[in-house]
């Protein structure tokens, strides 16, 4: 076993500064090194080294300092200061001019009892000196063992700048910012980093595996801000300085390379004593238990924050000077035991379980002789695994090496190296795809820095590196896209500071930004959260907009009680209530109010967040626009809604004004007959000077029928009726055709009907009829829409057979009917003014019925040939006969009144008789055929009421029963305020 390599110097020339984290060892080794001609370092991670590296480049220069890694290797022909991992130390042969170093450090020496690596730092403390000063740097408990093995060493104890005390186990959800998380497995990494993004929108990774530049981009990351948690390998605790206030352990478990164990209390501390720098104290704690038990013992907690570890008593040693006589002694050296105490035989390594694989092939066997093909083989074999896919897939990529090495002239083919270069030049890929190829790349990176195994190693190692900087950044850019959602922790980082000023931007798109980060867009007063957002985001986005918008929202609330009444409308999504609309967005709501004229109105949600005097100035604005609206649009209701109240007018005027104001300004005539025929002729006058035409079929003002006028009748309409606004006639129309249902279409509805008035079962025929009714849409039918019915109605349109006329138009006609008559003229279909409006033969049948006139028989050519009789009656009410089991069957319902509406049993219909040849009231069943004054007459003229009969059914001979459920009045009525 070999003492030392490097010369011998006085003891104070040896010194072990040892110690717990954070108390500037590393600094001192610095500064002293710097103080030096020339020096050496070495340290645990090539992390670290290049960290070193950095800031002696910023003192020296770089032309003064080479950084010495496996995959790296910067080294200017004047360097005097090296800095290096422990394995790449130039401890045997020096470095460039340098046979040795006026000043030697080594890194972490505890580590010399890992059983992987070990051995490495055992040699490098035994054997590594420098000409003037060599300093061992590491924990207080290698003390005994340094005092044991190196006698003449001087240890100075360093206590530590700052306090480390226990924080207690934290949720992820709740960890303190600046806070490192350390997990010991890539999976177990990645699933913290990925919680962290979830619940405090990301975290920066530092994996020991990791390529230099990606870790240092990650730790600027979480330098700079961008994200306020770093996950972490136990890589943290080799002397990485980093920013952190909070240590947290996703476990205190991990696995050696042999077995799955708990870390030691001396490994807990070098991990959590990362937490705190130079002056500022930190704390350490866990992310809980899965058994909920606490992760920290109190007996650890007490040692850790006392800094009170076990003392090392033995670490791992292997021989360094090795012979190279063949290959069975190399390998026997490489298993040979130390004599001297505190020193144990390393475990087997990686290096040497590929050097036996290879003793076991004939072709290795056969080419290793000799010292310098022994020495070769070996250097092969000390190629690290960086992919770590396992024993026997590196062996086979060191035998490939070896075989180009032990032949011709010893060179690696440059084409195909430049080809396995090749082949890993891919920055596609997830983050387990790019470690995986970087992994790679390192090998090959290694390779490049043996000068002799390459024809051209400088360009080589060249194209190494760039491609390993490629693939780092892609990693670095996929672990950010992965691990990392900027906005939300933008918004968590500022999000509990009342003070600060976040940059929050509405465009005019209403996409709304904070910090340059999209978070959703305005909608009017409501804030919607971005739909690319994940869905643990959104309750993130919403609390943000709701700190950040009140100014905005406040703005727009200015900027509504500003406008004009032409900025605001009113509309009706499908299916839902009757909105008023500010910029195309809803700002309110009308609900039915205790009056027609007086509608409830309910702000929108996005205006809760005001304060309540803003929000009653928007609906006092509001208000104003709707009562603006109401005098401009439907004065006459107003007035109409006045005198119903009105002392000075008659009870009987004030009853029929409250009826038409409760309906909207127009009715079907005998719905007010009775309340009309209380009003004396005189008095009718007030009813006049409130401009309401009383016609022959409706009661009306004509106002009411213009555009707007029935746009705003509708709506009060639907808000008093609870259902959406209906499709109004286009403005300026006349006539309507209902083009709703072919002939066919219609056939089949009745024969349906019919079939279902058949059957024994109670109430078929009325689900038969209520399922032949349209529904009525909820929004502006389109041209190519189907009529809708109730819209027809409220814009003043009477429905006469499959023909809709506006109800002033057919007081016109009526009246030129009777002028007809007193002027002694017929009246027909093909009167010019009939034929200039479009009305058919059978709609003006169905008029005149419904005005009142009456066919007149025998007419002679040229005299008038109808009579006027007065409007039709509703028919006494009667009883509904029992059926066969007892119960009363549901009334037939009659047919439709003169106004187009459909009526109840005993309003104007005629009982159905029943199947046994009586009426409904018992009495026989007249036959049709001999009904006098009638059908039974062959010279009688033409009954009004054929040609709507025979429309309706299709054109066919045979009547159709006209049948309206209970469900259809009651949706009619409801429509139009009507209870009956």
């Amino acid at each position: 076993m070999s003492d030392a390599t490097m010369p011998s110097y006085a003891p104070a020339a040896l010194k072990a500064v040892l110690g717990p984290t954070n108390t500037g060892k590393t600094h001192l080794a610095i500064e002293r090194m710097c103080g030096h001609s020339s020096g050496l370092m070495g340290f645990p991670l090539r992390l670290l080294a290049r960290e070193v590296y950095e800031r002696v480049v910023r003192i020296k220069g770089a032309d003064q300092v080479a950084l010495l890694t496996g995959e790296e290797r910067i080294a200017p022909p004047g360097a005097r200061y090296v800095l290096a991992t422990a394995e790449a130390m130039p401890v045997r042969g020096g470095f460039g001019a340098f046979s040795d170093f006026a000043f030697v450090a080594v890194d972490e020496i505890q580590l010399a009892a890992d059983p992987e690596r070990g051995h490495i730092f055992t040699d490098r403390m035994l054997n590594a000196r420098g000409r003037e000063e060599t300093m061992l740097l590491g924990s207080a408990s290698m003390a005994p063992l340094v005092r044991s093995l190196l006698p003449k060493a001087e240890i100075v104890s360093r206590p530590r700048f700052s306090t480390l005390r226990y924080g207690g186990p934290q949720k992820l959800s709740r960890l303190p910012r600046r806070c490192a998380v350390v997990a010991f497995s890539v999976e177990e990494v990645y699933r913290v980093a990925e919680l962290l993004r979830r619940h405090r929108g990301g975290a920066a990774i530092v994996m020991g595996a990791l390529s230099p530049a990606t870790r240092n981009a990650q730790v600027a990351m979480f330098e700079a801000g961008e994200v306020d948690y770093l996950v972490a390998t136990d890589a943290i605790g080799m002397g990485l300085n980093l920013n952190v206030d909070h240590v947290a352990f996703a476990s205190l478990r991990k696995f050696d390379g042999r077995r799955t164990r708990r870390l030691t209390v001396a490994e807990m501390a070098q991990i959590a004593g990362r937490a705190g720098r130079h002056q500022r104290d930190g704390t350490f704690g866990d992310v809980g238990a899965a058994d909920g038990e606490p992760a920290f013992s109190a007996e650890e907690i007490e040692r850790i924050e006392e800094h009170r570890f076990d003392p090392v008593e033995q670490i791992f040693w292997r021989e360094a000077d090795l012979p190279m006589d063949d290959v069975d002694t190399l390998i026997e050296a490489l298993m040979e035991r130390p004599a001297r105490p505190g020193l144990r035989a390393a475990p087997e390594a990686i290096d040497l379980a590929v050097l036996q694989y290879l003793a076991d092939l004939p072709d290795v066997v056969a080419r290793a002789r000799g010292r310098a093909q022994v020495a070769r083989l070996w250097a092969a074999c000390s190629v690290p695994d960086f992919q770590k896919l396992g024993i026997e897939h590196h062996a086979r990529t060191i035998h490939r090496l070896w075989t180009w090495l032990s032949q011709g002239n010893g060179h690696i083919p440059q084409d195909w190296f430049a080809a396995q270069l090749a082949r890993l030049d891919n920055v596609q890929g997830d983050v387990d795809a790019l470690a995986g190829r970087i992994g790679a790349v390192r090998i090959w990176a290694y390779v490049a820095q043996r000068d002799d195994w390459l024809a051209q190693p400088v360009e080589m190692a060249a194209r190494a590196r760039a491609l390993e900087e490629r693939l780092s950044d892609a990693l670095h850019g996929a672990l950010r896209q992965r691990f990392v959602d900027r906005r939300a922790s933008a918004l968590l980082r500022r999000g509990g500071d009342a003070k600060a000023l976040l940059s929050v931007d509405v465009d005019s798109a209403g996409n709304v930004t904070v910090d340059g980060h999209r978070i959703g867009t305005m909608r009017g007063f409501r804030f919607v959260v971005d739909p690319l957002a994940r869905a643990n985001e959104k309750r993130l986005l919403l609390a943000a907009a709701e700190r950040r918008l009140g100014a905005h929202l406040n703005e727009m609330a200015q900027a509504l009680l500003a406008v004009d009444d032409k900025a605001f409308t009113l509309a009706s999504p499908p299916g839902g209530d009757a909105q008023i609309i500010w910029n195309g967005h809803p700002v309110a709501t009308l609900k039915a109010g205790q009056r027609l004229l007086a509608p409830d109105m309910t702000l929108d949600a996005g205006l809760s967040s005001l304060v309540p005097e803003i929000q009653q100035g928007v609906r006092d604005r509001l208000g104003l626009w709707l009562k603006n609206q109401f005098e401009r649009h439907i004065p006459a209701l107003l007035k109409m809604e006045a005198g119903s109240t009105d002392a000075e007018l008659p009870a009987t005027v004030r009853a029929v004004l409250a009826q038409l104001a409760d309906a909207g300004g127009i009715m079907p005539r005998n719905n007010l007959d009775e309340a009309l025929g209380q009003v004396a002729k005189e008095d009718r006058t007030h009813l006049r000077k409130a401009g309401v035409v009383i016609g022959v079929m409706d009661l009306y003002h004509p106002g009411l029928m213009k555009p707007a006028a029935a746009q705003w009748r509708m709506a009060l309409l639907s808000l008093k009726s609870a259902k959406p606004l209906v499709a109004l006639p286009a403005p300026g129309l006349v006539l309507l055709q209902d083009k709703e249902a072919s002939e066919g279409g219609k056939a089949d509805e009745a024969r349906k009907i019919e079939e279902a008035a058949k059957s024994e079962e109670p109430g078929k025929a009325e689900e038969a009829a209520a399922e032949s009714q349209p529904a009525a849409p909820a929004v502006a039918s389109k041209p190519a829409e189907p009529l809708d019915e109730i819209g027809a109605r409220i814009a003043g349109f009477r429905k006469l057979g499959e023909a809709w006329l506006r109800i002033d138009m057919a007081e016109r006609l009526a009246r030129g009917a009777h002028e007809a008559i007193a002027a002694g003229k017929p009246y027909g279909a093909d009167d010019p003014t009939i034929v200039s409006i479009g009305l058919n033969e059978a709609s003006f049948l169905e008029l005149m019925r419904q005005a009142g006139f009456r066919p007149v028989p025998d007419a002679a050519e040229g005299t008038p040939n109808w009579q006027f009789r007065g409007r039709p009656k509703p028919r006494a009410k009667f009883d509904a006969p029992r059926n066969r089991g007892g119960n009363r069957r549901p009334a037939q319902q009659g047919r439709q009144d003169q106004d187009g509406q459909a009526q109840g049993a005993g309003e104007g219909q005629r009982a159905r008789p029943d199947r046994r040849g009586k009426n409904a009231d018992g009495g026989p069943r007249r036959d049709r055929d001999k009904r006098p004054d009638r059908d039974n007459r062959s010279d009688r003229g033409p009954r009004p009421d054929r040609g709507q009969r025979a429309d309706r059914d299709g054109g066919g001979g045979r009547e159709r029963p006209i049948v309206a459920t209970g469900k259809a009045l009651a949706g009619l009525g409801a429509l139009f305020g009507r209870e009956d």
